[in-house]
């Protein structure tokens, strides 16, 4: 490595970032990446560990150790060609993964993991600012067509890995705009629109053809509503190949009563509007948290999401719930490491003002006039159950309480793709409700249909759905060609 004792030398030195009541007064993105020196003494702390545990914990297998040596030696060229030789939008990934790199970190044993995504969050906007990222051009064209249905981070990942590989691509998405979940899930302050418009624009030079306001499946089906339709038996005669990417969209929901009241909805019908907003949609109705006593249920992602909008729509106040009980400030690392550990994360939106709370369940709703005004909830305790072993939910005797709520927002997850798009192109499910097929060749049920993402997987991570789409690549050009040079 470029400094063998740097890991003793230098302490981790996180981002900096715009504080809280400033970044509150706009949706743009607070967090600056490291100045040039700042990352060459960061990329000095990677060891020269001989098994690099952060490539395997990596989803997309980044070769870290590489490019740390070369921002070390401020060969910021080579380092950006290391780190887009396995991932296609580590803007994506240096800016919203959670990084379990750096959970897999040898240092992490017993010190601070290398600033890993801090790193590749400097090496691509350094690409950027330099020019140096531009189109990939085939060297030549394959006469293949093939349709990707879905333009989240596994579609783009895929669309844009076959198009490089010589095949015409078209990129369907219902959607107005490209970028699935990119695009109307993550709020602006966390990912600014402009790092995905980019990446189209490269695309598209590279031969890409995208179909926004395309909906794929029945014109009876009522998400078709007012869009452009295409049935699947359309593309199978249009295209030599398909592939299935999108998201894991059938929110988990809250059976309870009061569920019916207004002002309790799905995070996404909350954070989807505020997206297009921003892009500037004039909209009818938004969904506000401006003056309101707002209740998130759920504690992941999706919730702190939630959280970071309420506060920059002006709530009165914030409250976020977590069924599960409060994780421990830190791991067991001797346990855990080099897994994903179970351990209290606090993210910038929790800084920007929220009440947090572990272990409750919520029991009703209450209203009047048809709108909420109350949750009632419960604190419960987690027992093993002598019989099976699971871990069972039991509510505390006297802990119920109740909690002003004009505005109560549902982000427990997600469980499912949409229905009725697996049933127009009559693939096989799994248990969970996923389209069935394996990571060998993720193949479907059906001729000539791939699927990859969220909608094979589940729920997931940006960067899980950008090796998906990278590797599912690689099997449709197989399928195609007999043979494939695409990295898997």
């Amino acid at each position: 490595m470029g400094k063998i004792t740097g890991f003793m030398e230098y302490e981790r030195l996180q981002e900096a970032a715009e504080a809280p009541q400033k970044r509150l007064k706009h949706w743009r993105e607070f967090v600056l990446h490291l100045s040039d020196d700042q990352a060459k003494q960061q990329a000095a702390r990677c060891m020269d560990c001989g098994i690099p545990f952060c490539n395997n914990g990596c989803p997309v297998n980044n070769i870290i150790p590489d490019w740390n040596d070369l921002v070390f030696k401020q060969d910021w060229r080579r380092a950006l060609d290391v780190l887009h030789s396995t991932n296609n939008f580590p803007e994506f990934t240096g800016r919203i993964c959670p990084a379990p790199c750096e959970a897999a970190c040898t240092l992490n044993i017993n010190s601070d993991a290398v600033g890993i995504k801090s790193i590749e969050h400097a090496i691509i906007d350094k690409g950027w600012s330099e020019g140096w990222v531009v189109p990939q051009l085939p060297a030549r064209k394959t006469g293949k067509k093939v349709a990707v249905v879905g333009s989240g981070p596994a579609g783009l990942a895929c669309a844009q890995q076959l198009a490089r590989a010589g095949h015409a691509v078209t990129l369907f998405e219902k959607s107005d705009r490209i970028g699935g979940l990119l695009r109307y899930g993550i709020p602006d302050f966390k990912l600014e629109k402009s790092q995905i418009d980019r990446r189209i624009s490269q695309m598209e030079a590279e031969g890409v053809e995208f179909a926004p306001s395309t909906y794929i499946g029945r014109p009876t089906d009522d998400a078709a509503d007012g869009l452009t339709v295409r049935t699947p038996e359309s593309l199978k005669a249009e295209f030599d190949a398909i592939v299935m990417t999108g998201g894991s969209e059938t929110p988990r929901d809250l059976p309870v009563p009061g569920r019916e009241l207004d002002g309790v909805a799905f995070a996404m019908d909350f954070l989807r509007p505020q997206n297009k907003a921003v892009a500037g949609d004039r909209l009818k109705d938004q969904l506000s948290a401006r003056g309101k006593h707002v209740v998130v249920i759920g504690g992941g992602d999706t919730g702190s999401d939630c959280v970071g909008t309420s506060n920059r729509h002006g709530a009165a106040s914030v409250t976020q719930f977590e069924l599960m009980p409060q994780p421990p400030e830190s791991e067991n690392k001797p346990m855990v490491w080099p897994y994903w550990p179970l351990k209290m994360r606090t993210s910038s939106s929790h800084d920007e003002g929220c009440e947090r709370d572990w272990s409750i369940t919520t029991k009703a709703l209450v209203g009047t006039d048809g709108k909420v005004q109350k949750l009632i909830g419960a604190r419960v305790e987690w027992v093993k159950d002598d019989a099976t072993g699971q871990m069972k939910m039991h509510e505390v005797e006297g802990s119920e309480f109740e909690i002003k709520a004009d505005l109560v927002l549902l982000a427990m997850g997600f469980v499912s793709p949409t229905a009725t798009v697996l049933d127009a192109f009559g693939v096989d499910r799994d248990a969970r409700g996923n389209v069935r097929a394996n990571t060998d060749d993720y193949r479907t049920s059906v001729d000539k249909i791939f699927a990859a993402g969220d909608m094979r997987r589940g729920q997931s991570l940006v960067v899980w759905a950008i090796r998906e789409g990278r590797q599912c690549a690689r099997s449709v050009d197989e399928f195609l060609m007999g043979a494939s040079e695409l990295p898997r």
